[in-house]
């Protein structure tokens, strides 16, 4: 489970930190000629693309077209002036994305061309196999596809999370502590505390409880500046992830 909650120096973001996440570049940069702009919009896209699956899917469309229609949705929003109506309604990136999404599947036009088969180079690769694996399971709570979209993303968020703090602990070459820590990410030590886990690893039960603390806290602060990277502003940060928070655990 993820704590809204910001704990210790490393969750905490200063200004000048916060003006280098993605989504605050995109903004301050949508009517500059910065180069930073297109590849902080692109990042983004890659980590989220798959909520955008999801909708268009659940707006009726087959795996391909919603492939294709995915992808084309990708191409005008990179291009440069996709990004006034970003600057112009600031707020969550999610929110922007849906919108220009809904905006995209009513033009006939563009729904037509996405439709034509080899007609472009894509994006980014899209892996359809496990997308339609999440979507079958989305699709089985019958919530609407605002809903669905809204719990992808922040299910991404997470897994995004996960990644980088594994691929840490890997550089680290730490993996065989992050692997017999990770359960601890989302549940208690238990009646047995860490006993067991103690031994596995070497180590004395104090030493692993004090290294599942850390490892919350590192992956908290992770979550919260991916968070970050979605937001205009900092005011925000708190609000998106409690909104993230209930996502997750309603």
């Amino acid at each position: 489970m993820v704590s809204s909650d910001s704990t210790g120096d490393s969750a905490v973001r200063t200004a000048s930190q916060f003006a280098t996440t993605h989504w605050s570049v995109v903004l301050e940069a949508a009517d500059s000629a910065s180069p930073n702009v297109h590849e902080a919009l692109e990042a983004l896209c890659r980590t989220y693309w798959y909520p955008l699956y999801a909708f268009v899917r659940l707006k009726g469309y087959s795996p391909e077209d919603a492939k294709d229609l995915t992808q084309a949705f990708f191409e005008r929003v990179l291009q440069k002036h996709a990004l006034q109506s970003a600057a112009a309604e600031k707020g969550r990136f999610r929110s922007f994305l849906l919108t220009a999404l809904q905006y995209f599947l009513c033009d006939q036009y563009d729904r037509s061309t996405a439709a034509k088969r080899g007609g472009g180079v894509p994006v980014f690769s899209l892996d359809i196999p496990e997308a339609e694996a999440l979507l079958s399971q989305a699709a089985a709570s019958h919530q609407s596809p605002e809903s669905i979209y809204d719990r992808a993303w922040a299910e991404a968020v997470v897994q995004n999370s996960m990644e980088q703090l594994q691929a840490r602990y890997a550089t680290e070459a730490r993996a065989d502590l992050f692997r017999e820590l990770r359960p601890y990410l989302s549940r208690p030590a238990g009646e047995q505390g860490y006993s067991a886990t103690a031994q596995q690893l070497g180590l004395s039960p104090n030493a692993v409880a004090a290294s599942v603390r850390r490892l919350r806290q590192e992956y908290r602060a992770i979550v919260r500046a991916e968070v970050a990277n979605t937001v205009a502003t900092p005011a925000e940060i708190d609000d998106e992830m409690r909104y993230l928070v209930n996502l997750l655990t309603s």
